[in-house]
């Protein structure tokens, strides 16, 4: 969570680097999904570090540009839901539930993704730190996915990974790998 300016700098680099955007003009202003990200962190700043009357209007601001993202580019990401380094891969449809928590260096790679709670609990995922999710893919309920898991397009996770660096697919999802996409 961002709770410094040095914290709020540090999430801007490592999701640069995760979406490994260059500094050249054309990738400081005119990529989609960066400009997304800057925005949502900048959001989170604002959100949990700074206080008083202007700020207060700044957050106004903030709010309606993210809104306005969000829509352009088919992301419902709710603010301090996701760690430092997410790479989004493709904009398009997807969905990460405000109770959701997603740990650092995780790769969402297309559309159609849903991370969210399911009817009978109110809770919603945890994803650990180096995940990959695939295109298509639900992760729904309070389930816990370990770290390095890659969940295959299309699958759907209904209950807890606890065994790292492992590949799921399938619907509902079983292990199809004992490797990672993520694993070095």
């Amino acid at each position: 969570m961002i709770n410094s300016y040095e914290a709020y700098m540090e999430y801007l680099n490592a999701d640069k680097r995760a979406l490994r955007v260059g500094d050249s003009f054309r990738d400081k202003f005119f990529h989609p999904i960066w400009k997304y990200q800057k925005l949502l962190r900048t959001l989170e700043y604002y959100m949990n570090c700074k206080r008083g009357f202007i700020s207060k209007i700044v957050l106004l601001f903030l709010r309606y540009k993210f809104q306005k993202e969000s829509i352009k580019l088919g992301f419902s990401i709710s603010p301090n839901s996701c760690d430092m380094g997410l790479e989004l891969g493709h904009y398009g449809d997807i969905i990460v539930n405000g109770k959701a928590k997603i740990g650092k260096n995780c790769t969402i790679a297309g559309a159609g993704i849903l991370i969210g709670e399911d009817l009978k609990n109110p809770n919603a995922p945890t994803i650990g730190n180096n995940c990959y999710i695939g295109p298509g893919a639900k992760i729904i309920g309070n389930i816990t996915i370990a770290e390095g898991t890659t969940i295959a397009a299309n699958a759907v996770v209904i209950k807890n990974i606890i065994e790292p660096y492992t590949t799921y697919g399938g619907i509902p999802a079983k292990k199809i790998s004992d490797k990672s996409v993520k694993q070095q």
